[in-house]
C-alpha cells in the first residue's frame, strides 16, 4: 500500500525517481526500493514525504479512508452553528429541518 501510495502521488506530480530522490535527498534506488516495498522510509521521512505530495502520513500508510473523515454534528446540539455553502443557517430553518425529522412532531 505504501509503495503503490508513494508511487502514484509521485505520478500525479510528474516526477521521476530521480527528481523525487533529489527531492528527499536519497538515492534513486531508494525510491525505488520504497515504491516496491523492499524499504520502508522511516518516520521522519514520511512526513517529509507528506508535506511534499500534500497528503497526510496516514494517507500515504493506507489508514486514511473517506469513510473516517466524515464530519457530523447532531441538530440537538446547542454549542455546533450549522452552516450550508459556508452561510449560518437561520435558527428558524433549523427548527424546520428539526420538525421535518422528526416526522413534522415539535
Amino acid at each position: 500500500m505504501l509503495g503503490n501510495n508513494i508511487k502514484e502521488l509521485r505520478k500525479q506530480k510528474h516526477l521521476t525517481q530521480k527528481d523525487l530522490a533529489k527531492l528527499m535527498h536519497v538515492s534513486q534506488q531508494t525510491i525505488g526500493a520504497w515504491e516496491t516495498e523492499r524499504a520502508i522510509p522511516g518516520s521522519d521521512t514520511l512526513a517529509l514525504l507528506a508535506n511534499l505530495f500534500n497528503v497526510s502520513t496516514d494517507y500515504l500508510l493506507g489508514r486514511d479512508h473517506k469513510e473516517d473523515n466524515l464530519k457530523t454534528a447532531d441538530l440537538a446540539d446547542d454549542d455546533t452553528i450549522f452552516t450550508f455553502e459556508g452561510k449560518p443557517i437561520p435558527e428558524q430553518d433549523l427548527e424546520y429541518m428539526k420538525r421535518l425529522l422528526r416526522g413534522g412532531r415539535k
